[in-house]
């Protein structure tokens, strides 16, 4: 039997790290250190960033089921108690591609066409 070593990967980013971001830009545009325009090109970074981590939120869900967690497992991250909230994003999800790595290939089309600001979710910064 083979010792199939396992790692826990880490989201590149955490809700802590963002917060404590946004405290210390909020600060320095509160004293005038940042104009408008810098605002206003932060705003869209933030929103394709936002995007980004929706479409990795989505590509996780997809391949934590199938590595088999139930949804009862999956729906606490949810913020809810109950199975309805990631049943419904995962039924979404299924009517566009068939597994994780179906969808990979999309993210993938979508990077290569230079089309960041879109994903699964049907939403656009903007």
């Amino acid at each position: 039997m083979d010792d199939v070593q396992h790692t826990s990967p880490r989201a590149p980013i955490t809700a802590a790290e963002v917060l404590t971001w946004l405290e210390d830009t909020a600060e320095a545009a509160r004293a005038g250190e940042v104009s408008p325009e810098d605002l206003i090109a932060l705003l869209g970074e933030l929103r394709q960033a936002s995007t980004a981590c929706a479409n990795a939120s989505d590509w996780t869900l997809l391949a934590a089921r199938e590595a088999g967690a139930s949804l009862r497992q999956i729906a606490p991250v949810f913020g809810k108690g109950y199975v309805r909230a990631p049943a419904a994003r995962l039924e979404k999800l299924h009517r566009q591609v068939l597994n994780s790595e179906q969808f990979l290939e999309l993210m993938g089309r979508h990077r290569n066409a230079g089309d960041l600001s879109t994903g699964l979710r049907g939403d656009t910064p903007g």
